[in-house]
């Protein structure tokens, strides 16, 4: 891939390691990664108007998508998430009216039904907010005046409003699900640490820990680190703002 640094876009990442403000871990499984740099993305593409040339695929450490560099008419440039089939040299756009072309952002109401779509807004205005992760799109399932029923990656419909945008395309690099890290070295490198069996911890540190030898978790569902119940556990809030829009749960 070639590669064109825009260091006005790019912000060191600071190293958290998995702890909270008092340094606790509040994740686990994280720390010793490599430095890395934050790459700005523009996730509203609201420069309606103002076509851009697709400089550069790139390879982005802090997500599983690649990313496209895109430099506008105007001077500006801007990072965008790759979708599946956009080249080099490629000139894309946003706004309404626009044609529905991989990589063009337009809303909704102006894609038509059956296109697949990511980068999908909930709420207008807000940003991309869904479908961003390598190999995923949606589709645009039906129109019923200015609510547009759109199939996500998860099985589920749901309802956006008309004025949500969504880029044409199915996000890029499909193939990010078949690699192997193949070293623990690459691994610690990424910044995971190694995973230890609650079983094989003792009962300080797990609930699942204790006894002698091989003696199960002794517990009719298992916990997590905090005993917590997490088999069938639903753990959604029940007054989530976007339940009213769901037509369709996911099966």
């Amino acid at each position: 891939m070639q590669k064109v640094s825009v260091r006005s876009l790019m912000n060191i990442l600071p190293k958290r390691s998995g702890r909270d403000m008092f340094g606790h871990v509040s994740a686990h499984h994280q720390g010793g990664r490599e430095k890395r740099f934050l790459r700005t993305i523009d996730w509203k593409r609201q420069k309606d108007g103002v076509p851009a040339k697709v400089m550069t695929i790139e390879y982005d450490p802090n997500r599983s998508a690649d990313i496209a560099l895109l430099f506008y008419k105007d001077g500006d440039k801007q990072y965008i998430l790759a979708p599946q089939g956009l080249k080099v040299g490629a000139v894309v756009r946003s706004g309404a009216g626009i044609d529905a072309n991989v990589g063009n952002t337009l809303p909704l109401r102006d894609i038509p039904v059956g296109t697949v779509v990511h980068n999908l807004e909930i709420k207008p205005g807000r940003g991309a907010q869904m479908v961003r992760s390598a190999g995923n799109s949606a589709t645009v399932l039906a129109k019923d005046g200015d609510a547009i029923q759109v199939k996500l990656p998860s099985g589920e419909v749901r309802a956006f409003v008309g004025k949500c945008r969504a880029t044409v395309g199915q996000v890029g690099n499909e193939e990010w699900k078949n690699r192997v890290i193949g070293t623990a070295g690459r691994s610690r490198h990424m910044g995971i640490r190694p995973t230890v069996r609650g079983v094989a911890q003792n009962p300080r540190s797990h609930p699942h820990g204790g006894g002698e030898g091989r003696s199960g978790i002794g517990m009719k569902s298992p916990k997590s680190p905090w005993g917590k119940r997490t088999l069938g556990k639903k753990t959604r809030t029940k007054r989530k703002y976007s339940n009213k829009s769901i037509l369709q749960r996911r099966k």
